[in-house]
Order: structure tokens, then sequence, then C-alpha cells
């Protein structure tokens, strides 16, 4: 596998089937950064690619070559020093025991002595110029033999020499970068283990971030508890929340039910205690810009998910826009998904899954599909997934590790492509892969 690295963002190329580019998008860098892993078709302006990956490897073996030879030269370079003071010096010692002729004192033998024991090192560095003379003769042989081995590559390629293919490399992953930049969308395959960022409130509730907000905006909501709360606060950043500081209050006029609310574009949106009516909250302005009835949806515990809590009606946000869970009595207890004008409140279009809303722990929307949890309790999985685009369904087998053993909010963030969490008085987030599918054109 070869990794490709683009600012934040981290590309994993393996070799793979014919039919189309696949990537796997997820936010699992230890930095938090967006890494995909994409898998590129077999095509015939890369069937050299053995061969190239043979040449990168010769290029290498030159490069250590050339190390080898720079480690010879510095090492050559002292020894030879060393050698020519150690030269003078028995040049020194020989005009002296000629001077001395056959007599030589007690205080002049011991100079002599002291200075023989100054040569004692020249045995090593004679030893090492044997070993270097060795590694030469080596090294000469593996140029030689690389020269060969490149000589045949370039034979075999042809035209398509080493720079040519390096800059059809280079193409490739231009292509994969505008393609990746045109990616929102993709099929869950994978839950990260869970990211506790705090502990804090009651067994029951619901925070989040704003899914339409800058970068720059990173306030977290939050909510206690699951019916007749009204106090919602508002922390400046991730950080303030996970201290517990610098934030507002705001005060509903209206007291919301269940944990299933969601921030969207400046505004809260929630269903009203005792009634099937969702309210729109602004923020900024401290009103309530819109509030409707959702027709025939049931509340006050008649349909809530398998926790309870006042669980009827779930509201989220994912890539395409404003949904909400539900169910009704003409759908028999099903989940029912529909599509909310997010300015009126409307209903805009609506599926029935035929999934239970009682048998599901939870629920969250990912690129217009609903994916629907089996239980909230410990062992839960990613089990059903309704594709509002094509009217259909298809149980799944996505395990993530509810590490609390009692979610009561399960919620998608398609701005940080995380899933926000409040698991038995804990907030805690999952990162999530996607699978995508190109089509060799490089249209989505």
């Amino acid at each position: 596998p070869r990794k490709l690295r683009d600012g934040g963002e981290s590309f994993t190329l393996f070799q793979s089937p014919e039919e189309g580019w696949q990537l796997y998008t997820s936010a699992q860098a230890p930095d938090g950064k967006c890494v995909c892993t994409a898998v590129i078709p077999a095509q015939s302006t890369c069937s050299r690619d053995g061969r190239s990956r043979e040449l990168r490897q010769l290029m290498e073996k030159v490069q250590n070559v050339s190390q080898s030879m720079e480690v010879l030269e510095l090492r050559t370079y002292r020894d030879l020093q060393y050698v020519r003071s150690m030269e003078t010096l028995m040049r020194s010692l020989d005009a002296r025991l000629r001077a001395a002729g056959g007599s030589v004192s007690a205080k002049s033998f011991q100079e002599l002595k002291d200075r023989m024991a100054e040569l004692l090192p020249l045995s090593s560095v004679l030893e090492q110029y044997k070993t270097d003379t060795r590694t030469i003769v080596r090294l000469r042989e593996d140029v030689r033999n690389l020269s060969g081995s490149l000589a045949a590559i370039q034979e075999e390629m042809g035209a398509y020499g080493y720079e040519d293919l390096q800059q059809r490399v280079l193409a490739l992953e231009a292509r994969l970068h505008a393609c990746a930049q045109k990616l929102g969308c993709g099929k869950l395959t994978g839950v990260s283990n869970p990211i506790t960022i705090r502990a804090m409130g009651s067994r029951f509730g619901s925070w989040m971030t704003d899914t339409m907000a800058p970068s720059a905006d990173s306030r977290v909501w939050y909510m206690d508890g699951y019916y007749k709360g009204r106090r919602v606060l508002e922390f400046r950043t991730l950080g303030d929340f996970i201290k517990g500081q610098n934030f507002i209050q705001h005060l509903l006029p209206q007291p919301w039910a269940g944990t299933g609310h969601v921030v969207y574009n400046g505004s809260l949106f929630y269903n009203k205690y005792q009634s099937n009516v969702v309210v729109k909250y602004h923020f900024r302005s401290r009103s309530v810009l819109v509030q409707r009835s959702l027709p025939g949806a049931g509340y006050n515990n008649t349909f809530p998910y398998s926790w309870g809590g006042f669980s009827d009606m779930d509201f989220m946000v994912d890539e395409s826009g404003l949904w909400a869970v539900y169910t009704t009595n003409q759908n028999a207890g099903n989940i029912v998904v529909s599509r909310l004008d997010p300015h009126t409140l409307e209903v805009m279009r609506s599926w029935d899954t035929g999934y239970p809303k009682r048998s599901a722990g939870e629920a969250f929307m990912i690129c217009g599909v609903l994916y629907v949890t089996n239980s909230h309790l410990a062992g839960a999985k990613v089990y059903f997934a309704y594709f509002t685009n094509t009217s259909s369904y298809e149980y799944t087998d996505v395990p993530f590790h509810n590490q609390y053993s009692h979610i009561s909010m399960l919620d998608y963030n398609p701005r940080e492509r995380a899933l926000y969490t409040w698991n038995n008085g804990h907030q805690v987030l999952y990162n999530v892969t996607l699978f995508h599918v190109i089509s060799t054109s490089g249209d989505p």
C-alpha cells in the first residue's frame, strides 16, 4: 500500500478491483483530521507498477551505496590524519634510536617506551583499512549489479521511463484528491471506539454542536434530563464544556420532551412536552421562530425508543438537511422518516421504514440513510439501514462499544463526521467510517 498526504488529508492506496474507485473516509486520525483509504482500480497506465517498484528499490540501493561510500570517505580521511601523525612520531623515534647508538639510559628508555605505547592503536587502524578494502570490493560489485539491473529495466520499460511513470502516478493522485473533494456521502461501515468527553448531569440528556456552523464556531449546547426541562447551557467551546466554564443559559419558553433535540443553523429544534409539536427556538434572538404539529405523530411515551424517556420524536440533521423520526398509529408503530423544511417545519416527504420503533435503541441519519441500533444497552450494534433515495432497506452488522451501558441520545454531526451520544451521564463521541464507490470516469 502507498500512503499519500495532502495537508490534513491522508490517503492509502491499494491494488483494487476494476469496477471503480472505492474510498473509505473516516475521522479517526489521532489529530482528529479526516483519513481516507482509497482502493483504486488497476488501469493500463499502471500496469508497469511492478517494475516501477523494483526501480524504486534499486534507487534505494544506490542511495545506500552512496551513503556507505560517504562513511568510508569520512573514516578514511580520519584514519589518514592519524597515520600521518604516527608517521611523524615513528621518524622521531627512529632518529633518537640512531643517535643513542647502543647505549640508552633508563630515563630515555622509559620515554621511548611511552612513545611506543602511542603507536599501539595503529594496528587497529590498519585492520580497519583491511576491512574497508573488502567493503570497497563489495560496493564495487553492488554497483556493477545495479548498473546491470537498471539497464535491463530501462530496456524493458522502453518509452515509459521512470520519470514518465512518476508523472502518471502524480496525475492519478491529483485525480484522487479532486475526487475526494467532491465526496460528502457514503455508506456506514464502521464506528470507532468511544471517546469520553465529560461525565456530567443525570442518566439521560443530550448535547450537541451546530451542524451548519462554520468551523471557527465550536459552541456546545447541553440539555440535562428527558422531560419538562427548559434550561439550555451554551458553552463557548468544546474545551470550555470539558472544564465547565464560559457558558450562558437559555430558558426555553416551552419545556421539552425526550432527548432527540438538534441544533441547526443557529436554532434549536425540539419536541414540546406533552404534544407532537415541533418547536424552532432561535438562540441569538432568544425567541421561538416557528412551531408546528407533526401530523399523526405519537407523543408522551406512545411510541418511544426501547429505553422510553418520552423519546417519541427524534430530530436529526445530515448532509441533506433536517429530518424527523417518529411513528404514528397509521404506521402501526413502525418508524417514519420525514424531511422537514427548516424554515416552516412542514413535512416535505415521508417514508415508512417498516421497522418497529419500540425495538430500536436509537437512530441517526447519514447521507439520507437512517441507521437504527437494536438496543440502547451493552452489546448494541447498528442493525438496520433504510435508504430514502431508493425506499429500500437492509440489515446491517456494525458493532460499536457501548461503554457505559445505557445510551439515551445518539446523533450524527455531518460537519464533524462524528456521532454524539449521551451514555449514562457521560458525553461521548464516536468517529465513523464511510464507504464510497466512484466510477472510473471520476464521477461519484
